[in-house]
């Protein structure tokens, strides 16, 4: 079948990688390291996608904000030492060489810091897959569209031929202000009754579903 979309961007954690719980965990860890105010799951969930000083200022909004980057070393503290426990969803890599072998330009747009999805991408069978890649550290957090706007530049996709996939409000908003089409995840980070005010061509509730859609019309 002819392809609709040339470039397809990912968000990461919650959507390829199954790390919502454990994101949740290193968040409340951290809160509990500086002894502020500790989220519940769904408020530290809630965060999941946006960067990592975005994410604190709405998961710790009472904590000092000249004291944020005690809080981020917290939190990469606990989630660097605990990484190592992430695991793909069932059916991931099979989906993204799927997408490769029909010449799809295949993307990563995430709230991941660099050095966090270089060390994720460097330790997984993941590497050499992806077509390029944008960190919300080295541009901006969603959902500013920059990741998306250099990604289509960098590989010249317009934006009529980009879809963005991603379990979160953040990343259908990012979408929408790209301009381009989106689709969301239920098995991620955010209740999918929520993404309908961004109207995603297509809420997908397992990785084999996402795959079958994408084969069919993407």
């Amino acid at each position: 079948m002819p392809r609709r979309f040339d470039l397809i961007a990912f968000d990461w954690d919650g959507t390829l990688f199954d790390s919502t719980a454990l994101i949740v965990r290193c968040i409340q860890n951290a809160c509990r390291d500086v002894g502020t105010t500790v989220p519940s799951d769904e408020q530290a969930a809630y965060v999941i996608g946006l960067g990592l000083r975005d994410a604190l200022l709405h998961a710790a909004p009472e904590f000092p904000p000249e004291r944020y980057p005690e809080l981020g070393d917290r939190y990469r503290h606990h989630y660097f030492a605990s990484q190592h426990e992430l695991v793909l969803f069932e059916g991931t890599l099979q989906m993204l060489h799927a997408l490769k072998d029909r010449n799809h330009l295949i993307t990563v747009a995430t709230g991941k810091s660099r050095r966090g999805l270089d060390e994720a991408l460097a330790t997984s069978q993941l590497k050499g897959l992806f077509d390029a890649t944008r960190t919300a550290d080295e541009t901006a957090s969603k959902p500013d569209p920059t990741m998306l706007l250099e990604l289509m530049a960098e590989l010249g996709v317009p934006p009529a031929r980009t879809l963005m996939i991603g379990d979160t409000t953040h990343d259908l908003q990012m979408a929408v202000n790209a301009g381009v089409a989106g689709i969301g995840v239920s098995y991620g980070a955010h209740e999918h009754d929520a993404f309908e005010a961004f109207a995603p061509l297509h809420v997908a509730h397992t990785t084999r579903e996402l795959h079958d859609w994408l084969a069919t019309h993407g």
